[in-house]
C-alpha cells in the first residue's frame, strides 16, 4: 500500500514537473546567472555575483513566475494540447486542474514575496509580468500576429529585470537580445505550424491557419534573413571572443533550417525545425562562456 502511494506521489511530481517544464526553468536560471556573471556584471568578482542576495531573489522570482505561466497556459490549452501532444498531455493530466490552479497561485504569491526582498519596484515589475502572462494565455494568444509577438516578449522579459538591476544597456547586449528575440519569434511560428490541427479545432487565429503554410514559410524565411543582420554586426563590429564560433554555427544552422523548411509539410518535419531553433537558443546560453573564455577560466579556477 505504502509503495503504491509513493509511486503515485512520484507520478504526480513528474506530472507537475512536466506541466511547469522544469527543464526550461533550469535553463532560464543558468542563462540568467551566466548573463549576470559574464556579460552584465563582468567587472565584478564571480563570487560577488553568485552570492548576491538581490540577484538570487530576482532570478528566483523569475523562475517561479515563468513556472506559474506554464501552468496557466497548460490550464487554458488542455483541450488543444490533447490533440497536438496527446502523450505529454496524458502525463500532465495526472495532476488535477484544481491542483494546478492552487500551485499557480502559490507560485505567484511566492514570486511577489521573493521580489519584495529586492525592492518595491521589483514587486511592481513581477506583478505586471504575472498579469501579462495571464492576459496572454486568456486573451492575446488567439489574436493573429499579436499572440506570437507577445509570447516572444514574455520569454525574454526575465532578462530585462537583470539588465535593469545591473543598469547595463550596452549596444552589443541589445543586438544580442535582438538575435535571441528573432529566434524565439521564429520558434513560436514553427510551433503554430506544428499545432495546426489543435488550433483549428479550438478556433485559434494563427498565421498558418489564416494565411496558409506557404505564407508562414515566407515569414520564417524573412525572419531568418533578418537574423543574419545581428550575426554580422556581432561578428564584425564587436569583440565577442570565441563566441564568434557560436554565431558561425548558428548561421549554418539557419541555412539548414531554410533548406529543410522548403520541403517540410508533416508535423514531424516542423518538430525538427523547432528543435533546430531550440538548439540555437540553448547553445546561445552556454555560448556566453566563450565571450572571454580565458577570463572565465581565471574567474572560475
Amino acid at each position: 500500500m505504502a509503495a503504491t502511494m509513493n509511486q503515485r506521489f512520484m507520478l504526480k511530481m513528474l506530472s507537475l514537473f512536466s506541466v511547469v517544464r522544469g527543464y526550461n526553468i533550469l535553463i532560464l536560471i543558468i542563462a540568467q546567472y551566466l548573463t549576470s556573471a559574464f556579460i552584465l556584471g563582468h567587472d565584478l568578482p564571480l563570487r560577488e555575483v553568485l552570492l548576491d542576495d538581490n540577484l538570487f531573489f530576482l532570478i528566483l522570482s523569475s523562475a517561479t513566475v515563468v513556472a506559474s505561466g506554464y501552468i496557466i497556459n497548460n490550464f487554458y490549452d488542455s483541450e488543444k494540447d490533447l490533440i497536438n501532444r496527446p502523450k505529454k498531455t496524458m502525463l500532465d493530466r495526472v495532476v488535477s486542474q484544481r491542483t494546478k490552479l492552487s500551485v499557480y497561485f502559490i507560485l505567484n504569491f511566492a514570486a511577489i514575496f521573493f521580489a519584495s526582498y529586492v525592492s518595491f519596484r521589483a514587486v511592481v515589475f513581477f506583478s505586471i509580468y504575472i498579469f501579462a502572462i495571464w492576459f496572454y494565455s486568456h486573451r492575446l494568444k488567439k489574436i493573429l500576429f499579436l499572440g506570437n509577438l507577445v509570447a516572444s516578449i514574455l520569454v525574454i522579459t526575465p532578462f530585462f529585470a537583470i539588465f535593469v538591476y545591473y543598469k547595463n544597456f550596452e549596444t552589443v547586449i541589445f543586438i544580442h537580445a535582438t538575435f535571441l528575440y528573432l529566434m524565439i519569434v521564429m520558434r513560436e511560428l514553427v510551433k503554430d505550424l506544428e499545432n495546426m490541427k489543435g488550433d483549428l479545432i479550438q478556433n485559434y487565429r494563427t498565421i498558418p491557419l489564416v494565411y496558409g503554410e506557404k505564407m508562414s514559410k515566407f515569414f520564417l524565411s524573412a525572419l531568418s534573413i533578418l537574423a543574419v543582420i545581428p550575426i554580422l554586426l556581432l561578428v564584425t563590429r564587436f569583440d565577442i571572443g570565441y563566441m564568434d564560433y557560436y554565431f558561425y554555427v548558428s548561421f549554418v544552422l539557419l541555412i539548414v533550417f531554410l533548406l529543410f523548411l522548403y520541403f517540410s509539410k508533416a508535423k514531424w518535419q516542423y518538430l525538427m525545425l523547432h528543435n533546430i531553433l531550440k538548439l540555437i537558443i540553448v547553445a546561445g546560453v552556454f555560448g556566453i562562456l566563450l565571450i572571454d573564455f580565458e577570463e572565465v577560466l581565471k574567474r572560475v579556477f
